[in-house]
């Protein structure tokens, strides 16, 4: 499945796309996700947990960058991991591109995410719910980091976003299916928001 979205942040391209080379760095702002060990150049293991509800993954997997195009300000990115407990399997692959704009930059990203087993039961909508409210908190994260490098703070003492427990992530996406179902009846049609 295909899920895209994009955000700003306040400090220059430059000073984000420096950022984005330091993939430790980078893997702080999501939360559920740590680093475990660089395999080889850009090619890293770890563990990104996700929780919804009562439903709970851990995956176990490595990343790489396998494009960094320096001119263009684009990033690509394979991934893959099983679940700890053997209910599925997921594969993404993620292309993050950067835009100047006149607040700072703009981020963004579009991932193909292919989700089996038992992970893939609980559907489009939910996944790309849960996917948003991760890329908001990633966001936040991200805006503190960069914040705290440009005034010369350690970036790791910085009070990031508490990852959202599963109850709190599931209220939030319940929020967006319901805001999506509300649009779909209750407002003329408009193919920009559907």
């Amino acid at each position: 499945m295909k899920i895209s979205n994009e955000f700003e942040v306040q400090q220059s391209i430059d000073a984000v796309w420096d950022f984005f080379a330091d993939i430790p760095q980078v893997a702080a702002c999501l939360p559920g996700a740590d680093i475990t060990d660089e395999i080889g150049d850009d090619h890293y293991q770890g563990v990104v947990a996700i929780s919804a509800g009562p439903v709970k993954l851990e995956f176990d997997g490595d990343a790489k960058i396998v494009e960094r195009d320096e001119s263009a300000r684009t990033i690509s990115v394979d991934a893959s991991g099983a679940d700890r407990k053997g209910r599925g399997q997921a594969v993404m692959a993620l292309n993050a591109g950067l835009d100047a704009v006149p607040a700072g930059t703009k981020v963004d990203v579009a991932m193909d995410l292919q989700l089996s087993g038992a992970a893939a039961q609980y559907g489009r909508g939910l996944v790309n719910d849960v996917t948003s409210v991760l890329l908001d908190d990633f966001a936040t994260n991200m805006q503190n980091r960069l914040a705290a490098i440009e005034a010369g703070l350690d970036p790791d003492r910085v009070e990031a976003v508490q990852p959202a427990s599963g109850f709190t992530i599931a209220l939030r996406a319940a929020r967006m299916a319901l805001l999506r179902v509300f649009r779909r009846f209750f407002l003329p049609y408009n193919p920009e928001t559907v």
